[in-house]
């Protein structure tokens, strides 16, 4: 699995499947809409009643409230399918995954599995291989993370079992199961597929996102001219 990893811009935009839809920012035009989307999820995500009209309000703010926009750590699952790379790199004790996005980083604990020490953007992983998938189980996640730009979310409750597995040379199999008894009705499931950069100089690039989210976090405490 070693190697530079992505998914299709498809996911980040909304698990479920939807249609095509006006952006946060109508003077863009196109260049901000919405894709339609197939959907990456067996079902409906089993909202509780009064957590989905929370997803629902969310969606309506999301360009205010999405933590992507504000450059936050994009948390887990979600770093796995955003639409900027990421790195595996294996060794016996661990496996690490750089991602290109806000510079995050996931440690994966392949021995001595232990529990989260406190709660945090990307939580605490633990991994373990079944023949040839790896299995990595992470809790201790705060609750601060979507899943998505839809406003898909979740609570401090959250448990996410990931498993990957080989389909080709060039492509991974990912699959993590969602529990989250706070916000959901039962567990439920996101299915992607991860293409590896075969690029010859493929690499993970800076996206130091800070300076880019500086107006949408700071902007409302400028000073204003004095009035006459």
């Amino acid at each position: 699995m070693n190697g530079i990893w992505q998914a299709l811009d498809g996911p980040n935009w909304n698990l479920e499947p939807h249609a095509a839809d006006f952006g946060t920012a109508p003077q863009l035009g196109a260049i901000n809409a919405v894709p339609p989307g197939i959907g990456f999820v067996d079902a409906p995500i089993p909202y509780k009643p009064e957590m989905l009209a929370q997803r629902n309000e969310n969606y309506k703010n999301r360009m205010a409230f999405d933590p992507e926009a504000k450059c936050y750590l994009p948390g887990v699952p979600r770093a796995m399918y955003m639409a900027q790379p990421f790195q595996i790199l294996q060794s016996p004790n661990f496996i690490m995954m750089p991602f290109q996005f806000a510079g995050a980083v996931r440690t994966i604990y392949m021995t001595d599995p232990k529990p989260a020490p406190a709660p945090s953007w990307m939580g605490w992983s633990n991994g373990h291989w079944e023949g040839e998938t790896l299995v990595i189980e992470t809790t201790g996640l705060d609750d601060r993370s979507w899943l998505d730009r839809a406003g898909n979310f979740h609570s401090d409750e959250l448990k996410v079992v990931e498993r990957i597995q080989a389909r080709s040379a060039d492509t991974l199999s990912y699959e993590a199961t969602i529990e989250d008894p706070k916000v959901f009705t039962r567990s439920w499931k996101i299915h992607v597929t991860l293409y590896r950069l075969v690029e010859k100089n493929a690499q993970l690039m800076e996206f130091k996102c800070v300076e880019f989210a500086e107006e949408l976090l700071y902007g409302k405490l400028r000073k204003q001219p004095a009035a006459n």
